[in-house]
Order: structure tokens, then sequence, then C-alpha cells
């Protein structure tokens, strides 16, 4: 049977507001009788860069597939930093449950969706909803216990471990490779302050110290010569989570880098990986 390929309509909306400035989502909608489940996106950029509009041919295809897409921005750095920014998806999440059934969403059916430091923090916020530092703002009129628990998490290429990928960046550096020190350095430093806090973050390293948290299932993909994120602190994640009960999918692609899939959507390994995003997300938001 051939799959229903859904047009879709776009659209701006502020779902949070820091003094005068808002922050926005761009919604990917699918159009029909709905409701339609959805997934939030939490793009890249070392936590410091980027825009709601990184990964458009991800929410396209999902938006395709009859998955609403609601794309975030967040404050980042100088603006803020950690918790702060994590606190900005974790209201996203609980903003857009409160609002779902005048969104033509199913509030029962949200995952998150994040790439490079947005995996991380979509991770983060899945792993630990009430978490009273990333959970602190308040949401007016929203009921008893509603937190950003999400029933899936997709990750592409996550920096996984803060910590562990800021000491990946030292080690290259004392080899005589600063390229990666010089790239993200600066940035993990700007939005984490120090490395205490990028451990007290760590998504790999709250499941090492056997911290309490949630655990839906995982889809990961990542290139196996992406020079970003070390292969190391994808494993222990990986192992950590598994090891834990939680349920991961890992999908690695053959000679591919970071951003495989927004820089060349059209290669196979992006092609795969697009098709593997769409086959997860309509399984655990069934």
């Amino acid at each position: 049977m051939t799959a229903t390929v859904y047009a879709f309509d776009t659209e701006d909306i502020e779902y949070l507001r820091h003094g005068d400035k808002p922050l926005l989502a761009r919604l990917f909608k699918p159009r029909g009788p709905g409701p339609f489940p959805l997934v939030i996106e939490v793009h890249g950029g070392a936590w410091c860069r980027g825009t709601r509009l990184n990964n458009k041919v991800i929410h396209e295809k999902l938006a395709q597939s009859g998955v609403m897409v609601a794309a975030l921005d967040f404050r980042m750095p100088p603006e803020a930093g950690y918790p702060d920014t994590i606190a900005d998806v974790n209201f996203a999440v609980r903003w857009f449950k409160q609002r779902a059934a005048s969104m033509n969403v199913d509030a029962q059916r949200i995952g998150l969706l994040g790439t490079s430091s947005g995996g991380h923090m979509a991770m983060l916020v899945a792993m630990k909803p009430q978490d009273p530092r990333y959970a602190a703002l308040p949401l007016p009129g929203a009921a008893p216990g509603l937190d950003s628990t999400v029933r899936s998490v997709v990750l592409a290429w996550p920096v996984i471990d803060p910590l562990g990928r800021y000491h990946h960046a030292q080690r290259l550096k004392t080899q005589g490779d600063s390229g990666l020190i010089d790239h993200v350095g600066n940035d993990h430093l700007n939005f984490w302050g120090n490395e205490a806090a990028m451990a007290e973050g760590s998504t790999t390293i709250a499941l090492e110290r056997g911290d309490a948290v949630r655990m839906p299932p995982v889809l990961y993909l990542q290139g196996t010569q992406d020079y970003n994120h070390p292969r190391a602190d994808l494993e222990r994640f990986v192992a950590g989570y598994r090891k834990a009960g939680g349920s991961l999918e890992l999908h690695l692609y053959e000679g591919e880098k970071q951003l495989f899939i927004p820089q060349r959507p059209d290669v196979p390994a992006s092609i795969d990986a697009l098709n593997k995003i769409v086959g997860f997300v309509q399984r655990t938001l069934a």
C-alpha cells in the first residue's frame, strides 16, 4: 500500500516571551482532519548558534508523512545559557501539550527530535521532565501533573555528553589539531560556564550516576566519520541507556560526517535516515 503524502502549511507562532523578546516556533502542519502526532524539534549549533530553520528537510519530510512539526527557537548565549535554555524547551513541550486540541494535535502523541547540541537538549528534557531546574518556567493554567514527558526521541549526531565532547576537543588540541576546540570550545564555556555544569547536564553521566530518569524509545543516527561527535561518547550512552532498560535503535552511516541530512539530503544515507526517522516516529507516536 502506498503511504499517503500530505500537503502541509507552515506558520510561525510565539510560544514564549522573555521581556520584549518573543520565542518563535515554525509549524509544519499537515492538511487533514487530524488530530496529528507532533514532533517538537530542537536545532543544533553548539547551544550558541542556529535557528528554527536549520533542519527544514527533516521538518518537511515528517509533515508529508502526516506528523506536525514545531521547530523551536530558544534563548542562547549571551542572552542565556544552562539551565535556562533547557527550561525554554521544557516549557515548549508543556505549552504545546496544553494547546494540543486547538492546534489539531493529539496531546498523547508528542515526541522530541534534536540535532547535535539540540539532540542533547531534547534527550535531557525527555529524561528529566520534572527536574525543577528545567521545569522552572511556570505555565499559566496548566493542569496538575502536566510535564515535558514525551513518547519518543529522535537523536541525530547529538552532543550526547557535553563534558566528553569538551575533553575530546582538548585532547585533539594537545595532538596539534586545534580545529574542534577553536570551533566549539568557547561555545561550550559560553553556554555551560564550567565543566561541573557540563557533567551535571550530561545525559550520559546521568545514566552512569544512576539518576532517576524517564526512558522513552530513542532513534540514534550518526555518521562513522563524524569528527565533532566522538564515537566513544555515543557508545557510552547507547550502552548505558540499554543497560538501564531503555529501547534504543542505532543506525551508523558509513563515511558520513555531521549534518549529512540537511547538507546532502539526496544522497542514499540521507534518504535512508529520513525514512528511518519517519518510520520510527510513525511507530512510536501511533
